[in-house]
């Protein structure tokens, strides 16, 4: 800040200058005393709030009785997984009351190593929503996939010191902070010699590894499966980000953990949130009704939105409406349902009665496209040569991220290739290394997908994102994976030979650089071709389940580019059981 801005915000507070916007009318939510202060006006000079009392401005809004709250945070969000890029997130976010996300993109830097991270720093300038960015800390996220890059501590140190950047991402690799391997310390070491925070993701971590994980200086954690593992990480000194996305609904069974006593240590994010979920059901102003209609204090909930997350992470120019912060204001007409009828960020009206106000500017897409880097595939690396009819299937479970290790009896043919069984409900499927040119082609058989012909493929598979493809043969499987080439990443589905339906995704194959509206009503009609064309069951979700087969940091048993993966005993394992 300059000094004659300095001046000129000290002049308007003292009431010897007119502000150059006063919202007036207001019932302010006062999230430090907890309190509601009645018709007063909040007084905005150069993006800052200079007072809150009688002010005059050279623009004036009459909020008409309408609450004034702090603008919302998301505390962790994956921007790569609504399939939108940063500029259009935020056109998506801003009109439900989200003024600041701590976004982790570590799918598209997986993808392109730090040429990712570069564009999702530039692409975030081309939206209002102050788009902060954590540093993947776990590229790969284990040393049993390949990804599109290797970050190590010195390519982390690198990137650590851009002023966008909070700190390092989710530390997945929690069995190598807890066993102090070397490399992790160097990692962690980037963050804690810079000052920088060090964001969490340890489910299921207790008693002295907890101890030791928190040792390291980790202190956010969004991975807490019920009220036990919550509270035991709040007495360690996390944070808990409280989340509702679009797969992972934790909100209602978290709150009964919730307390006046420790409700300041919570807050909220949404990890992945698709644009469906927010056109239904909206962003953290639906977090905000969820948390009311569980019995918490409006209030308290708000302090979760706002004020909660912005110490968290170290944001203290926002997080309330008081003097000398930034202007990011939301008005609300009641504190039950949420209804955000005006944004303002930065002193500047950004969304009204649902709608993005600014131009959206989208930043070029080049440096991200061509990740398709698919080496000497052919559809007879699809075959299986079994010798024993009796294998290791992977088993969908409700929800479809964890999976089961389930075990059946087969049908092969003459070369113990796999041969689909319409009464059995298993199929092959192969997950296709794009990045590294390895040619890497590994065979699994997944049970309740419920497919019953043709193939989909996808190049979205967390967190390397390979190729994964599924179906009821191999000829039908290498048309979807090699229209998924073509088409340089996506999604396709193919129904007797011919490709039924796709959704090309160019920005690293994993978003695109279309509309939420057109991705949502593409998404609608991929998952009905999905069910009532190739018979993927009702209560499956066709893509979303098929992204976290690959996934292999997620019990049970998933399948990587290098084969199958047993996740409880961090080792691959032969498709044929041991007899």
């Amino acid at each position: 800040m300059k000094k004659e801005e300095l001046k000129k915000l000290i002049d308007v507070a003292a009431g010897r200058q007119p502000a150059d916007l006063v919202i007036k009318n207001c019932l302010i939510v006062d999230v430090y005393n907890g309190t509601i202060v009645e018709n007063e006006s909040i007084a905005i000079v150069d993006g800052r709030i200079a007072g809150v009392g009688d002010y005059e401005g050279e623009v004036e809004v009459d909020a008409a009785g309408q609450y004034a709250v702090p603008g919302f945070i998301d505390g962790h969000i994956h921007i790569e997984s609504a399939y939108v890029t940063p500029e259009e997130i935020g056109r998506l976010l801003v009109p439900h009351g989200a003024t600041t996300i701590i976004a982790d993109p570590h799918e598209i830097v997986n993808v392109c190593g730090l040429t990712g991270m570069d564009y999702m720093l530039e692409a975030a300038k081309g939206t209002k929503l102050d788009i902060k960015y954590m540093l993947p800390s776990c590229v790969p996220a284990t040393p049993f996939e390949h990804a599109g890059d290797v970050l190590d501590s010195k390519k982390l140190a690198s990137a650590i010191g851009h002023e966008q950047i909070l700190g390092l991402g989710e530390f997945m690799n929690y069995p190598g902070v807890i066993f102090a391997d070397d490399e992790v310390l160097n990692k962690l070491l980037v963050a804690i010699d810079c000052g920088k925070l060090i964001d969490g993701h340890s489910p299921s971590v207790r008693g002295k590894d907890l101890n030791a994980y928190t040792a390291a200086g980790i202190r956010t954690d969004h991975e807490c499966p019920n009220v036990e593992e919550m509270l035991e990480h709040i007495a360690c000194g996390f944070y808990i980000l409280l989340r509702e996305g679009s797969a992972c609904h934790d909100l209602r069974p978290l709150l009964k953990g919730v307390t006046p006593e420790n409700s300041r240590r919570c807050l909220f994010c949404s990890d992945d949130r698709q644009p469906k979920t927010i056109f239904e059901s909206g962003h953290l102003d639906n977090h905000l009704r969820v948390c009311v209609e569980e019995g918490v204090d409006p209030i308290t909930a708000l302090r979760m939105a706002s004020l909660n997350a912005a110490e968290c992470f170290r944001l203290y120019d926002r997080g309330a409406i008081a003097p000398g912060l930034r202007a990011d204001i939301v008005l609300l007409d009641d504190l039950e349902d949420f209804n955000v009828r005006r944004v303002f960020i930065e002193g500047e009206e950004v969304a009204r009665d649902g709608e993005y106000l600014p131009e959206v500017h989208f930043h070029d897409i080049s440096s991200v496209q061509g990740s398709m880097n698919v080496k000497d595939f052919s559809v007879s690396k699809l075959r299986l040569n079994l010798k024993s009819n009796h294998v290791n299937v992977i088993d969908i479970q409700p929800g479809g991220v964890v999976t089961a290790k389930g075990t059946a009896h087969v049908n092969l043919d003459d070369q113990g290739d796999f041969v689909y069984n319409p009464d059995q409900d298993i199929v092959k499927v192969a997950v296709v290394e794009r990045h590294q040119h390895t040619g890497n082609v590994a065979l699994g058989l997944l049970r309740g997908y419920g497919i019953t012909s043709g193939a989909i493929a996808l190049s979205i598979a967390h967190d390397s994102h390979n190729i994964i493809v599924v179906g009821t043969n191999d000829e039908e499987m290498a048309v979807a994976v090699e229209g998924l080439i073509d088409q340089g990443g996506g999604i396709i589905l193919v129904k007797d030979h011919q490709i039924i339906n796709s959704m090309p995704m160019p920005v690293g194959g994993i978003m695109t650089n279309r509309s939420g509206e057109w991705v949502s009503e593409k998404l609608t009609e991929i998952h009905d071709d999905a069910h009532r064309e190739l018979g993927v069951s009702e209560d499956v979700e066709p893509v979303m389940t098929l992204c976290f087969m690959s996934l292999a940091v997620i019990p049970e048993l998933k399948l990587t580019d290098m084969g199958l993966f047993d996740v409880t005993t961090f080792s691959f394992i032969p498709i044929e059981v041991a007899e």
